[in-house]
């Protein structure tokens, strides 16, 4: 069923806002709970920082499993169906530190939401994206996917706001309050998108139940068969030469997007000794400006530039943003940096509406599922890279004077993206009318 307004998605918009809201309350207060907790009365902390990094490392681990098989299971069992799962999942951590921050919860806090963040952290962005995908119209495609980050973004906002004036405690009691009224509003509200929808030519499934494109084996047994194997996940991602272009940049921008997490708050710490109200305004000032571009920007310089053009600038300004807050020299400096994230906060939904336009309203799951898990594989890799580097430039040990070194490697990551996002705009046009001559094959 397809839904002609945006308006039609204000449901999903609410469910959207309440879950990122739960999520986002809790970042500027976590860091110094992980400290006080690991090494109480100090700024640095290297068991915090590789503790925390690890954890990166397994959330990133357990997405590139998960984002594509909930993916693909939406398109069977519904959105609505996959989406109760992330949503649901997050509540647990929040009430753990609610009850108690002693070094005891903390450990146990540090475990659940080691596993429950595999779904919770980007499946409901994954997830929510591919429903918007499924239910509006092509044309409005890029304003929907552009509110679905916008309302994220703005849930951020006021989540970072909140926690600027709440006690700590109170952070994670409205966060798990917050959690348990989107799992509820979404079941009670949200309209259920089950079965296959039926398209034109154009947008028939790349991975289809019969031939011989892709897979061959018939050797997963058939109460199994909706588990996607993985040949036919590099089947779908090479199935356009944009689809392979926007397979690179997932993986660059989540390789950045993981050097801005462990390695630059703790970098703000050490070296500024940001505390919980710094980081507070900080995400403040980033997250106004992701609000405003990718509610009011995106939906607007879309149709004019095309969402290729927003991606390439988008790579830019985010390596523009680390490379001023490698070399700050005042507390002040990284608020001014983090103007830019009102067009490096684009990147996101721009690579998701271009994936979009590459598949079928069948296939938006598993599509969003894979450029999701991708991003997550260079999460994995980012603290691996990041966090030694972070340790060591920060320490009496640095083989150079250059404590933000880190950081301007994290730009780099933005930087290497923008040759393929170059790539996919001044490339190929409507390589989707190339890749129905075949399909992927499910084993069935």
């Amino acid at each position: 069923m397809k839904m002609d307004k945006l308006s039609d998605l204000k449901h999903l918009f609410v469910t959207v806002f309440l879950a990122n809201f739960a999520l986002n309350v809790i970042p500027p207060a976590i860091t110094d709970i992980t400290v006080g907790a690991l090494c109480p009365s100090q700024d640095e902390c290297s068991l915090a920082i590789y503790l925390s990094g690890f954890q990166q490392a397994i959330l990133g681990l357990g997405s590139m499993m998960m984002l594509p098989l909930l993916g693909h299971l939406s398109d069977i069992y519904g959105r609505k169906a996959l989406l109760t799962v992330p949503v649901a999942a997050s509540i647990i951590p929040s009430v753990i530190l609610a009850i108690g921050r002693s070094t005891n919860y903390f450990y146990v806090y540090y475990a659940v939401k080691t596993f429950t963040g595999m779904v919770s952290d980007s499946g409901i962005e994954c997830l929510s994206i591919a429903y918007a995908a499924a239910n509006i119209s092509e044309e409005k495609r890029v304003s929907a996917i552009g509110f679905v980050a916008g309302i994220g973004s703005a849930a951020s906002l006021l989540g970072t706001m909140a926690a600027r004036f709440l006690s700590t405690a109170q952070i994670f009691l409205i966060a798990a309050i917050s959690s348990m009224v989107a799992t509820i509003y979404m079941r009670i509200f949200v309209k259920e998108t089950s079965g296959r929808i039926d398209s034109e030519p154009l947008n028939q499934p790349i991975l289809v139940d019969n031939g011989e494109e892709c897979s061959q084996s018939k050797s997963v047994s058939q109460s199994f068969k909706e588990v996607l194997p993985l040949k036919d996940i590099f089947c779908l991602l090479k199935s356009s030469v944009t689809l392979s272009l926007a397979t690179v940049i997932a993986f660059l921008n989540g390789l950045g997007e993981g050097g801005q997490q462990t390695p630059y708050l703790y970098f703000l710490k050490a070296r500024l000794q940001y505390n919980k109200d710094n980081f507070a305004v900080l995400m403040l000032i980033g997250y106004t400006g992701a609000a405003i571009g990718q509610l009011f920007l995106m939906p607007r310089l879309a149709p004019i530039t095309g969402e290729e053009a927003i991606l390439s600038v988008s790579c830019i300004a985010g390596f523009i943003s680390m490379l001023i807050v490698s070399i700050a020299w005042a507390v002040w400096v990284p608020y001014v940096a983090n103007l830019l994230p009102i067009i490096a906060f684009l990147t996101r939904p721009a690579l998701q509406s271009i994936v979009s336009k590459q598949v079928g309203p069948n296939e938006q799951g598993i599509a969003q599922g894979c450029i999701a898990g991708i991003s997550s594989f260079g999460n994995i890799l980012s603290p691996l890279i990041y966090t030694p580097l972070t340790d060591l430039f920060l320490s009496e040990k640095a083989p150079f004077n250059y404590p933000g070194f880190n950081l301007f490697c994290v730009g780099l990551a933005w930087l290497i993206a923008l040759i393929p996002s170059m790539m996919i705009q001044f490339g190929t046009k409507n390589s989707r009318l190339k890749i129905r001559d075949g399909g992927c094959t499910l084993d069935a």
